[in-house]
């Protein structure tokens, strides 16, 4: 489960140039059934994609 943490530190590390795989590596998942895991590079490229597209609707 990606929670707004997760996602707010994710933008904050792409933002500073920090390349995808890197910034999967350095996340956590905080709950759920995989907590204590890493989430794949495909969904850190998903939340990120998400939250621009967020971003960019409002």
């Amino acid at each position: 489960m990606v929670d707004d943490d997760m996602v707010d530190y994710a933008r904050s590390l792409r933002a500073n140039g920090v390349p995808v795989p890197v910034i999967a590596r350095k996340l956590v998942i905080a709950s759920g059934k995989n907590q204590g895991k890493r989430p794949s590079v495909a969904t850190v490229y998903r939340i990120l994609a998400e939250d621009a597209l967020a971003n960019s609707a409002t």
